[in-house]
């Protein structure tokens, strides 16, 4: 179709005695936004392929979570599906990954459909299932990044075909720690595992630039002194190395879901690039134009309910406009961006670490007096608040225990300078976390928080048979509930 545009201008030049030389003038008008888009698609139907020259668009949409308290991270992602999807991406085009266990889950107050905003419509509806349930792993990840089939283990077998004119988006939502990211199997994720994979994939040559948007806790730390610039991929993460992110749209916050239901319906982050790419024209808007909106919405004016959006990687990519990555869907053909954000900002958010405690006590505060449902709600919540206290007890013994009382503190909560990677040895971090959860229990999602930690004992030159021994010390016993199990935790 470009090329059928670009014929028919330079005919309109020659026949009005403009130089057909003039290809950069040609290439300014095919480029202008929704007006000529209209002109050679009077239907209103736009092709993300068709409409942008430079390649293919691809995009990998990954939950790292399961358990109806985290449906916020599916409900993100199936979000994030159907704005591609009205953007012009092709089905086949986009790899889900999600544990899909929300839609008709128990719990669910309207079976088979997901929101991702107080109002907002179902983003479940004709969402792939390309990879669910157990399927989602580290490993067909890395695999549908890399386009390698034969790396797969189960699922759909999509992966990203791409070619070196092709531009990527990966968007990953999920609970996360200091180099970690969840997944709903194990082993979690390592964020040099991760970097290792993007590098493989840019000496490939089989893409022209990559997006990476990803929203955990800690999720600065993924990038931080490991993503370099010079392989055309930018980056934006909804907290920076030391913090949390947040989830919105929570039970007793403002804007609350509909009363029915008992859980966060998205995160912060999220929804605030979601929401914003939901109502603008997207060639009319840049990446960086949106990081700016993103950040002010995510910080939300208030340190205490918010967190600082950062960007990594090859920071000059981000003026290229959105539209390269999203597609735009043609109903906003008449938007155009504004600086200010004119969405409403959330007045309060929940920390990602808490959303399931949020949860259990709608639950039971909801649930009729003597009732199962009450007691089973109960139940959650002293296993959830058992695991936590646990986890938390556990590793500052094992600090005492390694560096004496007095020292402990110091080790376990150094934060290393802006631009460092968060451990020098990741060979060692996963020793140390392996030789801690077989004694102690699953760190699991809450326990994620630690990871800085336990980096900081490799940093401190502690070796695998100290760690074993301290935490044979610390922990004699730990919780048998589900939240201690060994097989949703990092151990191999």
């Amino acid at each position: 179709m470009t090329r059928l545009a670009a014929g028919v201008i330079l005919l309109l030049f020659a026949l009005c005695g403009i130089s057909a030389g003039r290809r950069d003038l040609v290439e300014d008008v095919i480029r202008l936004p929704s007006e000529m888009a209209s002109f050679f698609h009077p239907d209103g139907v736009h092709d993300a392929k068709d409409e942008d020259s430079t390649g293919t668009k691809w995009a990998i949409l990954l939950a790292g979570s399961s358990g109806y308290w985290n449906y916020r991270h599916q409900a993100d992602i199936c979000h994030a599906y159907q704005l591609l999807r009205k953007g012009g991406l092709r089905e086949e085009n986009i790899v889900v990954f999600m544990y899909d266990d929300i839609a008709y889950n128990e719990e669910n107050p309207r079976p088979g459909v997901i929101i991702n905003n107080p109002h907002g419509e179902d983003v479940y509806k004709g969402v792939p299932k390309d990879y669910t349930g157990e399927d989602v792993t580290v490993n067909n990840f890395f695999a549908a990044i890399l386009g390698n089939k034969t790396a797969l283990t189960g699922g759909s077998g999509k992966v990203v075909d791409s070619g070196p004119n092709d531009h990527i988006f990966i968007y990953y939502s999920d609970h996360g720690g200091p180099g970690v990211l969840g997944m709903p199997t194990n082993p979690y994720l390592y964020a040099d595992d991760l970097i290792d994979v993007l590098k493989k994939k840019h000496a490939s040559g089989s893409y022209k630039s990559l997006v990476f948007y990803l929203e955990a806790c800690e999720s600065g730390s993924i990038f931080e002194g490991l993503l370099p610039e010079g392989l055309n991929i930018y980056a934006t993460t909804a907290s920076n190395a030391v913090e949390s992110s947040w989830g919105t749209y929570c039970p007793g916050e403002y804007p609350s879901p509909p009363p029915e239901y008992d859980t966060c319906l998205g995160d912060l982050y999220s929804v605030a690039w979601m929401e914003d790419s939901d109502m603008h024209n997207l060639r009319t808007e840049t990446l960086h134009q949106q990081y700016q909106l993103v950040k002010r919405r995510t910080a939300s004016d208030n340190s205490v309910y918010g967190s600082h959006v950062m960007q990594y990687g090859d920071i000059g990519l981000s003026k290229n406009d959105l539209f390269r990555y999203m597609g735009t869907n043609p109903a906003n053909d008449n938007y155009t961006f504004v600086e200010e954000n004119t969405l409403r900002l959330p007045s309060k958010a929940v920390n990602q670490r808490d959303a399931d405690l949020i949860h259990f006590w709608q639950k039971y505060r909801k649930a009729p007096d003597g009732s199962a449902r009450k007691i089973e709600a109960q139940k959650q919540f002293v296993e959830a608040m058992s695991h936590r206290m646990h986890i938390d007890h556990s590793i500052k013994l094992v600090g005492k225990l390694l560096f004496g009382i007095e020292k402990a503190s110091e080790v376990l909560d150094t934060v290393r300078p802006a631009g460092q990677p968060l451990v020098d040895d990741w060979a060692c971090l996963r020793t140390l976390v392996r030789t801690f959860e077989r004694r102690c229990g699953s760190l699991s999602q809450y326990g994620m928080k630690h990871m800085r930690s336990i980096a900081n004992l490799c940093n401190a030159g502690i070796g695998e048979e100290q760690m074993a021994e301290a935490s044979g010390q610390a922990c004699l016993s730990f919780p048998s509930g589900p939240w201690s199990s060994l097989d949703k935790g990092f151990a191999a």
